[in-house]
């Protein structure tokens, strides 16, 4: 079992559906942010008629579900200016953090993903945009990578996804993952193989999602 258990906190009331200017105001990003932010989501919409990165319901739901989802974990880690996100898949949380961290002196988002296809989309965002990223067409636990934040979205259990960010965490980086309703039996079952400081902080855009925050992580003895 992890030293202490998970700290639950209470989540925040539903919030209606939101737009472009809604996700300004709730994040705090300047025009130019915005304005990259739509060139992300026309990118998506464009690429996603050759290669089907993300579902219907993701460019309906753009602003709340995935873009503010998404940029929530810099309200958790504010300072932090070197990220990675494994899994990268469409770019969320990855190219979202990118976009709020333009223009921040020092500020680096490592793209992490396996399928040679959404690096491609990934690698043309970045450079569309002029991101403070770089992609990695490789698998999350094969890297060596020095970040302050090791972060992941609809990518694999608990358990299995400290295993991919261990090479992060074990350094001294903290988790940020953001997880659904499931998040704390997702907690409970990755104490089993794992020894960690867990809280389990209330989304931002999900009245039912949790973003399970890792720290002090070691492995349970097999002995």
């Amino acid at each position: 079992m992890s030293d202490a258990p998970a700290r639950l906190d209470p989540a925040p009331p539903v919030m209606p559906a939101m737009d472009a200017a809604g996700f300004q105001g709730r994040a705090g990003a300047s025009d130019a942010q915005l304005a990259d932010m739509v060139a992300f989501r026309d990118l998506l919409a464009t690429w996603n008629e050759q290669m089907n990165l993300v579902g219907p319901s993701a460019l309906a739901n753009f602003w709340d579900r995935h873009a503010w989802d998404s940029a929530q974990l810099l309200n958790l880690m504010p300072d932090a200016k070197v990220w990675a996100d494994l899994g990268a898949g469409a770019g969320f949380p990855g190219l979202v953090l990118a976009v709020m961290l333009k223009g921040v002196p020092g500020a680096k988002v490592h793209l992490v993903e396996s399928l040679a296809k959404r690096c491609r989309f990934l690698s043309a965002v970045v450079s569309e945009l002029d991101l403070p990223a770089q992609v990695h067409n490789a698998r999350a636990e094969s890297l060596k990578l020095d970040v302050e934040v090791v972060t992941a979205r609809a990518v694999a259990p608990l358990a299995r996804l400290l295993e991919y960010g261990w090479p992060y965490l074990k350094t001294g980086a903290v988790g940020l993952f953001l997880k659904g309703r499931d998040a704390e039996a997702e907690v409970a079952e990755a104490a089993r193989y794992w020894k960690f400081s867990a809280d389990l902080r209330p989304s931002l855009s999900d009245p039912g999602g949790r973003v399970v925050e890792i720290r002090e992580i070691s492995r349970v003895s097999s002995v």
